[in-house]
């Protein structure tokens, strides 16, 4: 028995030695690298398994062909080319090129933004535009739940479904693990054609089940779409019981139309392997949208070759002038991030960040905490927002952009997820970003005149810092 034992250890040992020179041949930030090690080093077996499932590294895989996606671009490209009066605003040219570059993602001018702070607006906006479609509906979620908010959408979907309209649905598979298989079905019955986003199933789910499409994005007959942070559960109406639900959702009409209707297509190439390019998904706009405002889909994911969203951010953080200012239900930054974040605050400009003043994870908020003490010892002013979860994501800097989306300010959302954000260069649709986070901060409470921003004892700052080097893997 003792020999038996020994053996065991030895090969566990053995096991955990190859898991951490895996890790250490994937060349991934530090950081990162160190938590994995230490997570196998200290608990070998756990480690282990939860590595396999969600810690190897996709981003070099190819899961989609160039030709291929020059085939879903090659629309969007045309109409971009066929732009007039297109003028790039000169502070962010770089910032454009860099998405244009390394995304795909072409500035669309005369784009009109619609701005929804709350789920009882959104979703009677969104069921108004669902019941005047007349050719298709593309749906693209992270979540769709099975409770009274979620059967009204799949109605007015399997309403429009049998009006001849085209409807389609990508749910996540991981976000909707608690949805029973009966509630698409029942949409599937009524003529929707759903697709679960990278369905995990064992065995093969061990390389799947970390990387999840976190995007929101709707569009309607190619002319009216949405993106942000709302998914479609009644938590996002009436809160969580506890506590009210804060969230941005924006309603893009015009040209940026194209980009988003692009960014769901990719994904439906994705999940079902059908090509869909054909003009009559990007309709020619119909010249009622007359606006300044250039805008970009960026949309970012674990297979591609940069994490393009974080890249956006550390440039426009970089770049700024004057203010960023940020909401964000959770604060664990990345590397690059939180050193662009220090370096604009000490070099005096104005950083504000609004986070829940209780996150849904406790996890989460330890490992957020002493991130945002950094935050405040290098000068910036964190907000803990008091009028429920603050679930919103966006981003305004210096009266001229903006970005909305289902993007964190996470390692998570940076670098695991599939996430899409629109960028907005323009000083009217900025302002109203700007008015929207001043707003919230009217209900928030800076983060040093709360219990969290007290200094801590011994054994929570101890425990903060032992918590905090998980966060890549939280």
């Amino acid at each position: 028995m003792h020999g038996l034992y020994l053996t065991g250890v030895i090969i566990n040992e053995i096991i955990a030695a190859v898991a951490i020179v895996h890790v250490l041949m994937d060349n991934r930030q530090p950081a990162k690298t160190m938590a994995w090690a230490l997570v196998i080093f200290f608990v070998p077996v756990v480690g282990i398994l939860l590595y396999v499932f969600f810690g190897i590294n996709t981003r070099k895989e190819r899961m989609m062909s160039q030709r291929s996606m020059d085939q879903l671009t090659k629309r969007s490209m045309l109409e971009f080319a066929e732009q007039h009066d297109l003028h790039l605003p000169e502070a962010y040219r770089q910032t454009i090129d860099l998405f244009v570059n390394q995304n795909m993602a072409m500035p669309f001018n005369n784009t009109k933004a619609d701005i929804y702070t709350d789920g009882h607006s959104f979703f009677l906006e969104l069921l108004h535009a669902i019941g005047q479609a007349r050719h298709h509906i593309h749906i693209d979620m992270y979540i769709f739940a099975d409770d009274a908010l979620g059967n009204l959408v799949a109605d007015a979907l399997i309403d429009s479904s049998r009006r001849g309209v085209e409807v389609r649905v990508i749910y996540d598979d991981v976000g909707c693990w608690n949805v029973s298989h009966r509630f698409f079905e029942r949409m599937r019955e009524g003529g929707v054609d759903v697709r679960p986003f990278l369905p995990v199933r064992f065995p093969t789910f061990t390389g799947k089940v970390n990387y999840r499409n976190h995007r929101k994005i709707v569009v309607i007959d190619g002319r009216t779409g949405f993106i942000g942070g709302m998914n479609i559960a009644l938590r996002y109406v009436k809160g969580t019981g506890t506590q009210a639900w804060r969230d941005t959702m924006v309603r893009i009409t015009g040209g940026a139309l194209y980009g988003l209707q692009r960014a769901f297509l990719v994904d439906w190439y994705f999940v079902d392997r059908t090509l869909i390019s054909s003009r009559k998904y990007y309709p020619q706009p119909d010249g009622s949208v007359a606006s300044a405002c250039i805008a970009q889909i960026v949309t970012s994911s674990p297979i591609a070759p940069y994490p393009d969203i974080m890249q956006g951010y550390v440039r426009i953080i970089l770049g700024a002038r004057r203010y960023i200012y940020i909401e964000t239900p959770y604060f664990l930054p990345t590397e690059p991030v939180l050193f662009a974040l220090k370096t604009a605050s000490v070099g005096g400009i104005d950083i504000r960040i609004i986070v829940p003043r209780h996150s849904d994870s406790r996890f989460v908020e330890w490992a957020g905490r002493s991130y945002l003490r950094n935050m405040v010892e290098a000068g910036v002013k964190i907000y803990m927002y008091t009028a429920g979860f603050m679930h919103s994501k966006l981003l305004v800097c210096d009266d001229s952009l903006a970005t909305c989306g289902s993007t964190n300010v996470d390692f998570r959302s940076f670098e695991n997820n599939f996430e899409g954000n629109a960028f907005f260069y323009d000083e009217e649709t900025a302002m109203r970003f700007k008015q929207v986070f001043l707003a919230d901060q009217e209900r928030s409470v800076l983060f040093n005149d709360t219990a969290q921003g007290k200094q801590p004892n011994f054994m929570a700052r101890l425990w903060e810092s032992l918590i905090r080097l998980l966060s890549p893997v939280l």
